[in-house]
């Protein structure tokens, strides 16, 4: 008679292959071999002591690629620089609001304001405030060891002087001093009045050293913005520049600073060629 346990006992069987429903984990035998090579869009190889970092790496982050509220903020400024053009040219309401002002002549209607304004008005020009940017920027890019500050900025009045430069040519208009014929836009003289280089250089200069700033990028971009405003009211007041002016100047400048982010390659390689070449 055989025992419970004896009579209970399956036969063994073999485990069948079942490897289609086995999941298995590749086990690296090492680590990736890494590759040198550019780690931006643009460069053509390596940076000189490594991967180039980027603005996140150093903790001043890079401009990011124009976004859908940045193409639309770029269009709608383009949109009013045109119109604002469009409304000179074709001598509109926008010319008989520059001569009411004109006539007007705020700087004798309030004097007092004028040696203030006068001095404040510097702030704006291309030479005293490229001075003391650069001034700013050569700390900066010494601090961080790289030549990208220096180079947003110079990219960014290169650009602005090429594209304010040609418009100014073209419509050749004079000033309100040197006006001859009132009710007149004043185009085709050989003025170089618009739109204002003087407002424009002022977002331009002002805004770029905001964006550089990083940790004050918010507080520096209401700065900037109340600084450029500001210049381009000045301009007004004392005359030398028309209303219409000003607000090209201000279109022209943000154009050229919603713009930058499209050249960052340009930058990067830039800077990338100028460290090999002080490399050697």
């Amino acid at each position: 008679m055989q025992s419970r346990s004896t009579a209970a006992r399956i036969p063994r069987q073999e485990p069948e292959n079942r490897t289609g429903d086995r999941r298995e984990l590749p086990v690296p035998d090492r680590a990736p071999a890494r590759v040198p090579g550019p780690t931006r869009p643009g460069l053509t190889g390596p940076c000189p002591t490594g991967p180039c970092p980027t603005g996140r790496d150093r903790g001043e982050p890079g401009w990011p690629p124009m976004s859908r509220r940045r193409a639309a903020l770029f269009a709608g400024t383009f949109a009013v620089y045109l119109l604002v053009l469009a409304g000179v040219l074709l001598n509109t309401d926008l010319v008989d609001l520059d001569w009411s002002v004109r006539l007007l002549r705020p700087y004798e209607r309030w004097p007092s304001l004028e040696p203030v304004l006068n001095a404040w008005v510097v702030v704006g020009q291309r030479g005293p405030s490229a001075i003391a940017a650069f001034a700013w920027l050569l700390w900066r890019a010494r601090r961080l060891g790289r030549l990208r500050p220096l180079l947003v900025m110079g990219v960014a009045l290169l650009l602005l002087n090429v594209t304010v430069g040609a418009v100014k040519i073209v419509t050749g208009r004079l000033g309100p001093h040197y006006a001859q014929y009132v009710g007149s836009p004043e185009l085709f003289s050989g003025g170089t009045i618009f739109p204002s280089g003087h407002t424009a250089n002022a977002v331009v200069t002002w805004g770029v050293l905001a964006y550089l700033a990083v940790r004050w990028r918010r507080t520096g971009a209401v700065i900037a913005a109340a600084t450029a405003c500001s210049i381009g009211l000045t301009t007004v007041y004392l005359g030398t520049h028309w209303v219409s002016d000003v607000l090209a100047g201000w279109a022209a400048g943000l154009l050229v600073l919603l713009s930058l982010p499209l050249l960052e390659p340009l930058v990067a390689v830039a800077e990338q060629r100028l460290h090999r070449r002080f490399a050697r």
